[in-house]
């Protein structure tokens, strides 16, 4: 490819594009907007050449006076020059970069789904990935709008009892609400439009495809049975508004009665024409269907698909009298260092907003947390297994020198492959992995869409959080540097990816 450069005025800056070997048509196509929207009627357009090969083309069309428009010049038969002068105003260089316009572009997706199951969450994160490439999205949640509208008791179980054809009439009149709106927001420029609800009924699904004809429709269904998980998900339902005035425990209960109404009508999806079966924990898409062409699909699977960490702080403990006698494992408390070295954390974030941390099952773990969670507004401390330091098996409160002297046979086998290497009754990192992966599953679900939110771990537990995360070769993982004094800022989303250390101690917060 040849690029030509001509001078201009200096108020214009330039730069050369490389010429598309693409088929033509609708790469080409005006309505595509590959060029500034006032060549659209001059039928703008790429044709194939009689004597080159059929993927590479030159552009013809000329504009209302006989000539070429500005910036587009053929060449030979085998190159083309684009001369594109980009103005110093940002609107200028979106009206005549090469990006696809998807305005005309739009969908419905509804979401499916028992409570607790993280249908809202999944919607929330989708309409902010779907905002980062300008597309305008908006959420419709029945339940926002139920409680919005209805004074009714609607924490009652008996609301949601499929007999009970009161309550019945009520969430399908919402739920028709939100469908008009949704159609409605497409007439004032919307893009996607998101149904956040359980729609679990094969009588509800039918009447959407019914209402929704005009654009095309997804159904995503989120499905999750871990009973840890559920049982944090709903103690986490249930200190919404309309629990209050219940008891902690009855609230639970009611919850749950809710979730067995709707299971008594639950059909999963199977022929529906476009659909995605989607693990929620886990991020994995069991089963798909797409029958018809789906607007954004390519970046909305990538999304369902990817660990989104808008920012993660990965801390390890504080000091311990085991580390000071270089011991591994046990459940030794903090020094009088290490309570300094919480406290010193605590006042280093508490100006930022953390809801969640996520700890260990180990004291020195949650010790830690506990002056971060007394300095913030909102805070839970939420201990995960999957965050305990590795087993050392046999040589559990050993020191490392106690191992070279009395174990020999186990010093130098894990010396060989410290990776690979699983101590007698224990485990190694190898073994490890896949439980910190499930750990990471878990804090990523339980925050939701949490800004922020921090992990509190072990030093073989964080060097795994972090090969999660950042690319590192397996005999490598072994040798990662976790500090105590410092902690990695991670931010692991489709468009940027930051790993970054810093020092907590006698530095100003973030």
């Amino acid at each position: 490819m040849k690029f030509r450069f001509r001078q201009f005025p200096k108020t214009h800056y330039f730069y050369p594009v490389k010429p598309l070997l693409v088929s033509p048509g609708p790469v080409f196509s005006p309505s595509r907007r590959l060029y500034p929207p006032a060549w659209k009627p001059y039928g703008l357009e790429a044709e194939p050449e009689a004597n080159i090969p059929t993927f590479q083309h030159s552009l013809r069309g000329v504009g209302p006076t006989g000539q070429r428009p500005i910036g587009v010049r053929p060449l030979s038969s085998y190159h083309t020059t684009f001369y594109i002068a980009l103005y110093k105003s940002m609107s200028r260089i979106y009206t005549m970069n090469t990006s696809v316009n998807t305005s005309d572009k739009k969908l419905y997706i509804a979401m499916v789904g028992l409570p607790a199951r993280g249908k809202s969450t999944i919607a929330s994160k989708l309409k902010e990935n779907l905002a980062k490439d300008g597309v305008k999205t908006r959420i419709f949640n029945n339940g926002d709008l139920r409680r919005k509208l209805t004074k009714e008791d609607t924490s009652s179980p008996g609301f949601y009892d499929p007999e009970n054809k009161h309550g019945l009439a009520i969430r399908e009149k919402i739920a028709l609400t939100n469908i008009a709106r949704a159609k409605d927001f497409f007439g004032k420029g919307g893009q996607v439009a998101i149904l956040d609800a359980t729609n679990v009924s094969l009588r509800r699904r039918a009447r959407i495809v019914q209402l929704f004809t005009d654009q095309p429709l997804l159904f995503i269904e989120c499905i999750n049975e871990d009973k840890e998980i559920l049982k944090a998900s709903v103690e986490k339902k249930v200190t919404l508004s309309e629990f209050k005035h219940l008891a902690r425990e009855a609230a639970i209960q009611s919850f749950g009665q809710r979730i067995n109404y709707y299971s008594t009508i639950y059909t999963p999806l199977k022929d529906e024409r476009n659909f995605l079966k989607l693990d929620s924990l886990y991020n994995k898409i069991s089963k798909e269907e797409i029958t018809d062409d789906i607007p954004y699909y390519d970046r909305i699977r990538d999304f369902l698909v990817t660990d989104t960490v808008k920012n993660l702080f990965l801390v390890r403990h504080g000091e311990t009298y085991f580390n000071l006698q270089n011991r591994i494992g046990g459940d030794s408390p903090l020094t009088e260092n290490g309570k300094m070295q919480a406290k010193a954390l605590a006042r280093f974030f508490r100006r930022k907003e953390i809801p969640f941390v996520f700890t260990s099952q180990k004291r020195r773990t949650i010790r830690t947390a506990v002056p971060i969670k007394k300095l913030q507004k909102n805070c839970t401390i939420i201990p995960l297994k999957e965050f305990n330091e590795i087993d050392s098996g046999v040589c559990e409160c050993m020191s490392y020198e106690e191992i070279r002297e009395q174990m020999p046979h186990v010093y130098l086998a894990r010396k060989e492959d410290k990776y690979h290497y699983i101590y007698p009754k224990g485990e190694g990192y190898i073994s490890m992995k896949e439980r910190v992966d499930r750990g990471i599953k878990k804090a990523i679900y339980l925050s939701g869409n949490s800004r922020n939110i921090m992990i509190i771990g072990h030093r073989a537990a964080n060097r795994m959080i972090l090969s999660h995360f950042l690319f590192r070769r397996k005999e490598d993982v072994p040798y990662i540097y976790v500090p105590q004094d410092k902690f990695y800022h991670i931010v692991a989303t489709q468009y940027k990816k930051l790993f970054q250390l810093k020092r907590y101690d006698n530095h100003p917060p973030v």
